[in-house]
């Protein structure tokens, strides 16, 4: 390392009070970390893209410093579904830090990596408080039963009214309006559910039937719309 000349000439003056830094809560214990390999943790982080078209969800399980697993959920841009397949690959297997300085081709999965890179050098996982953290394969049960995002997309006009399109619960067939076309209840597909069946041999027709559900006052509707065509 070279220094000026000025810089040379300048007596030492020796450090005093040691001022480590802050510990922070890590999979149950209290760590000060100094180096990557002493991150871990499990948590989210959400960003959006440049022209704010689209957002993503990044989930990271870090152990030691290494990113472990990566769920990468996306919505409203078609094309960084193909961004989140590639960010599903280059995830795995990096440091945190390596990650935060890698270009995981769209804006939104960037931000989303920025905005978790901070939660994990701060301490504030989901898993700070749990002993040994939380195990590989957590990530993908954050999607539940079926393994599906949960989505929620609502649509409505001033001139006809809402429409809801998809719920957590899942797809949205038909919606149940009163007397005063006011909306009460909805029909819904749990489409992992219905497709996990048909993987195992139901056949369609009957995995729609099982696993078509109601929420609400549907049963009292006066009147049942396709919330896509009515």
């Amino acid at each position: 390392m070279e220094y000026t000349r000025e810089i040379n000439e300048m007596h030492c003056v020796a450090k005093g009070a040691v001022h480590d830094p802050a510990p922070i809560p890590e999979e149950g214990k209290w760590v000060k970390a100094k180096t990557i390999d002493q991150i871990s943790g499990l948590s989210h982080g959400v960003g959006r893209c440049a022209p704010q078209q689209g957002a993503c969800k990044l989930t990271l399980n870090v152990k030691e410093g290494i990113i472990q697993e990566a769920l990468v959920e996306t919505i409203g841009c078609s094309g960084m579904t193909h961004s989140a397949a590639m960010a599903s690959e280059i995830l795995p297997g990096k440091t945190i830090l390596e990650a935060m300085n890698t270009d995981l081709v769209c804006d939104a999965i960037n931000v989303a990596m920025r905005e978790i890179f901070l939660q994990f050098v701060y301490g504030r996982t989901q898993s700070a408080f749990s002993e040994n953290g939380l195990p590989v394969g957590a990530g993908m049960e954050d999607l539940g039963k079926g393994l599906r995002s949960q989505v929620g997309t609502m649509y409505g006009t001033k001139a006809k009214g809402a429409r809801y399109l998809e719920m957590a619960e899942g797809y949205v067939t038909r919606i149940a309006l009163d007397a005063n076309d006011e909306i009460i209840g909805y029909e819904f597909v749990s489409i992992g559910k219905m497709m996990d069946a048909i993987k195992k041999g139901m056949e369609p027709n009957e995995a729609y039937a099982r696993f078509t559900g109601v929420y609400g006052r549907f049963t009292d509707g006066v009147k049942y719309i396709d919330p896509r065509r009515n």
